[in-house]
């Protein structure tokens, strides 16, 4: 398959440069606080387990529905950067997600805490469409693919926050000290972002969106699902994400340490090396995607297949726990997902206009989120119904990634045809534009 090797710069592209890297970095420090908040369960799921004494399925409740509520926001959250713009947005987000994390510290009661995660999963589900719009308002085009790479990166050093810093917090200062000081994380980039963020550079104000009421978000909704790229968009993200999502989120920690019996330090440097192996990755896709488009579908899907593959050598290993050399090569692949999960955005992308971005960007941030529930909730309910077996449980990732790869090939030629037509429109327009 091939594609447009290159984007057209328009006359009314933004022009980047250092006060738009600085402006819309007030926005990827929100979106990585936000992951800070979302990921430090994913350490703590062993104490929470003991603080609220609960088992697996109850455990996974907590993700599950912080997932949920993040995942049924996606589109009313697009709706509304497309609407309000992204200090608004950004500026509820925050408030929601901070008091989030503050009611989990201080829950007295499993039913608190899950309320709050719930709260802290709405203010999170409002931050990564904010800065993907910041992004496309402050930046040329052709500068998209790294620039959504790059907020990635920065919510996966979140995640590597969570691993190292929270984790060492919890065991030595306790549930409520850890939780509670890092929600002062909040407060910092609340200031911030009042303070310093503007939703576009001077000149370059988008033209006034036309509202009306329930019929616009209808039409906003159904042109952006009409679009194949934005399908298109949801199934790479959807298939993509959720195994490293799954296995950072919650149960990477306790499948390390029950079944494959390593210490709680040895676990955390495995979880940590997902995170490493991430940020590297990202860097690289996003370079390979600017400059060459074609990559998209062979990086998304390669990356579905190795991850699959050392995936079923983990769980299938005979014996009772699988080497550590391939354990750390299954952290390394698993590094790679978040990525590849970010190239679901280079589909919807150019598929959609201004206006519709945030719409298109919430459809396919749903996909993943959608998929990380779904495996949440079916590893908790095959662990508690098999005792605990964990090869049985993980055994459920490959049905969804069954299912995603498969609407993937369905769709991938007709976007290819759509970004072709679009292409040759554009380049039409910019030679009739008056200079």
């Amino acid at each position: 398959m091939s594609a447009p090797s290159s984007e057209v710069s328009l006359p009314g592209d933004p022009p980047g440069g250092r006060r738009a890297a600085a402006v819309w970095g007030i926005g990827v420090a929100v979106y990585f606080v936000a992951v800070i908040f979302r990921t430090s369960l994913g350490v703590a799921g062993l104490d929470a387990a003991d603080r609220f004494g609960v088992g697996a399925s109850a455990l996974s409740t907590f993700s599950i529905l912080q997932l949920l509520v993040y995942a049924g926001m996606q589109i009313p959250v697009g709706l509304m950067v497309d609407r309000l713009g992204t200090k608004k947005v950004l500026t509820i987000g925050v408030v929601l997600f901070t008091v989030g994390q503050l009611g989990f510290a201080l829950s007295p009661t499993y039913g608190v805490a899950l309320a709050s995660r719930a709260l802290l999963g709405c203010g999170d589900a409002m931050t990564f469409i904010s800065v993907l719009r910041l992004g496309t308002r402050w930046f040329p085009a052709r500068r998209g693919p790294l620039i959504a790479q790059i907020a990635a990166l920065f919510g996966m050093a979140g995640n590597l926050v969570s691993t190292l810093v929270i984790a060492r917090m919890l065991h030595g200062m306790g549930w409520t000290a850890t939780f509670a000081g890092s929600a002062a994380a909040g407060l910092v980039v609340l200031v911030l972002m009042v303070l310093f963020l503007k939703d576009h550079p001077e000149g370059h104000e988008p033209p006034p969106a036309q509202h009306a009421g329930a019929a616009f978000v209808r039409r906003q909704i159904a042109a952006s699902w009409r679009e194949p790229g934005t399908r298109l968009g949801m199934w790479v993200h959807f298939t993509t994400q959720f195994p490293a999502m799954v296995f950072l989120l919650l149960w990477g920690m306790p499948f390390l340490v029950e079944a494959q019996h390593l210490t709680r330090e040895t676990a955390g440097a495995l979880l940590t090396l997902v995170v490493a192996s991430n940020m590297v990755v990202g860097l690289v896709y996003g370079q390979i995607i600017a400059r060459h488009h074609a990559a998209r579908t062979p990086l998304a899907l390669g990356t579905i297949g190795t991850s699959a593959l050392l995936w079923a050598a983990t769980i299938a290993y005979p014996g009772d726990t699988a080497p550590m050399w391939l354990l750390i090569t299954l952290c390394t692949v698993l590094g790679a997902c978040g990525p590849a999960s970010m190239i679901g955005f280079d589909f919807a992308r150019p598929a959609n206009p201004p206006e519709r971005q945030g719409t298109a960007s919430g459809i396919v941030n749903m996909g993943g989120f959608v998929a990380s529930m779904t495996t949440l909730l079916a590893v908790g309910v095959l662990l508690d119904a098999t005792g605990g077996d964990y090869r049985i449980a993980f055994a459920s990732v490959f049905v969804l990634q069954a299912l995603g790869v498969t609407q993937i090939l369905r769709l991938r030629a007709r976007t290819v045809r759509r970004e072709r037509e679009r292409l040759v429109a554009s380049r039409v327009e910019a030679v009739h534009v008056p200079v």
